[in-house]
């Protein structure tokens, strides 16, 4: 950067002996003199700045994704990392708890792993070298998801279709409905759900009034309804987007209340995704697939994942299960559309975490899943305990990792920003699911025991 010197008025300068300038040359003698200028020859300077690497900003004629602009704001979860992180530079020796991201924390059960570092190391021989898989997923992985979550459900191998995660499977699922279907939602509701309705232009814009965005159906789920929306008064949608047991109220739909919604979704012709990726957490006898209630094959799908029953958050694997039944209007199966749509945009889950997958379903390892689903259970009874010994009302825990708290007129940014404040612990604020949230604060049950602990005598020194 170079600076030029702008000069308003020339200044004058004297010299008895010789002059100054000369030859077009800055030329001074000892003997030269200064003279100050005279108040209306002021000499004015302005430091222009310059540069000679200064160039013009470059964009190209390719525009934004008008819908990706419609989003109201970043991803819940990046938000809340990137209000941690902010707390930490302002604390920086407080010992922060997360709760918050439902990300497991315990340490994956040796005989999955050993599968996997097993099938890593045969990758190094000739003999056990793999390349590309099938897109669908390996068939022995398939069959052994198929008989272990659906036994004698109608479901079979060629129906399961591997994937690198659930929330992944979202996003394909929507690539298959595409922009011109209207959406139904419970409300609050995982984000990614809506989101990816969002990129994918099936919604209207945000609505700052309502904190909703126009084209999709909040299907309000409260207290007062038990979590389970009244379908009496829910408009006809092409696709219902429906998770049990809940994320984030922590909430199990029971048969009867599924009845309905398959009943509901055959009266509308509608599709339901059902997510199921906390079944294994059911401790009462609500189902733990769709595909329990008669009838559904018809007009559901399923999506589940092994990242909250073997802690494969970062293995990365999941599966979407979808019946021959399952039909468009003009009698073309969904599950040959999502074939055609993993086939072009996955080339199929790792065969490293394939091998963890199959492991996950051998009864070692189904015992192992188990225990660890377990540890987390009690890991939400300690939660459950404290927030009712404090006298807030409390919901889920009971069938989910989850405890939704709640803080009647509140903002739940508010709580969050309290509790993080005065205890370093993270949680979730209920609005970032949608506005049947506000006023409640989503509490992950994923931690380790002294962390949980930890938290919970905060927690009690905070709010006695």
């Amino acid at each position: 950067m170079a600076s030029s010197l702008q000069l308003s008025t020339p200044p004058h300068f004297s010299s008895k002996r010789s002059s100054l300038f000369a030859d077009g040359g800055l030329k001074i003698t000892r003997s030269s003199k200064l003279f100050l200028p005279s108040k209306s020859d002021v000499l004015v300077c302005r430091c222009v700045a310059t540069s000679s690497t200064e160039k013009t900003v470059y964009t190209t004629k390719v525009p934004r994704n008008a819908n990706i602009a419609k989003l109201n704001a970043g991803y819940l979860f990046p938000e809340i990392s990137r209000r941690r992180s902010a707390h930490m530079l302002k604390y920086p020796d407080a010992q922060v708890i997360s709760l918050g991201i439902g990300d497991t924390t315990e340490p994956i059960p040796d005989v999955i792993t050993s599968a996997m570092a097993t099938r890593s190391h045969e990758l190094s021989t000739f003999e056990g070298y793999s390349g590309y898989g099938a897109e669908q997923g390996d068939k022995k992985l398939r069959g052994a998801i198929a008989s272990t979550y659906y036994g004698d459900l109608g479901i079979e191998e060629s129906d399961i279709f591997i994937s690198d995660g659930a929330k992944c499977d979202i996003s394909r699922l929507q690539l298959v409905f595409g922009a011109n279907v209207r959406i139904a939602v419970q409300d609050p509701t995982y984000p990614a759900y809506v989101d990816s309705g969002v990129i994918m232009g099936q919604t209207g814009s945000f609505q700052k009034d309502v904190e909703k965005y126009g084209n999709i159906e909040y299907m309000r789920c409260n207290p007062d309804n038990g979590f389970f929306p009244d379908l009496s008064t829910v408009p006809r949608t092409d696709i219902i987007f429906f998770c049990s047991p809940n994320n984030p109220t922590g909430s199990a739909a029971s048969r009867k209340q599924l009845t309905q919604l398959v009943q509901f979704a055959k009266d509308n012709g509608s599709i339901i995704i059902y997510d199921s990726a906390y079944a294994m957490y059911i401790s009462d006898d609500s189902p733990r697939s769709i595909f329990e209630i008669p009838g559904a094959k018809e007009v559901a799908l399923e999506i589940s994942s092994f990242s909250k029953y073997a802690g494969f958050t970062g293995v990365r694997l999941g599966w979407t299960a979808i019946p021959k039944e399952l039909l468009f209007s003009d009698g073309l199966p969904v599950a040959k559309d999502f074939n055609r749509i993993v086939c072009t945009s996955f080339n199929g889950a790792s065969n490293i975490a394939q091998a963890g997958g199959l492991a996950c379903l051998s009864s070692e390892g189904l015992k192992a899943m188990g225990d660890v689903v377990g540890f987390y259970k009690e890991n939400t009874e300690i939660i459950v305990d404290t927030f009712t010994s404090l006298g807030f009302n409390v919901y889920g825990g009971k069938n989910a990792p989850y405890v939704w708290v709640h803080f009647p007129g509140r903002s739940s940014w508010d709580v969050f920003a309290e509790i993080l404040e005065k205890t370093h612990v993270v949680t979730t604020p209920g609005s970032g699911f949608g506005p049947g949230g506000e006023g409640f604060v989503r509490v992950s049950a994923f931690g380790h025991r002294e962390n949980i602990l930890e938290a919970s005598k905060r927690l009690k020194q905070l709010f006695k």
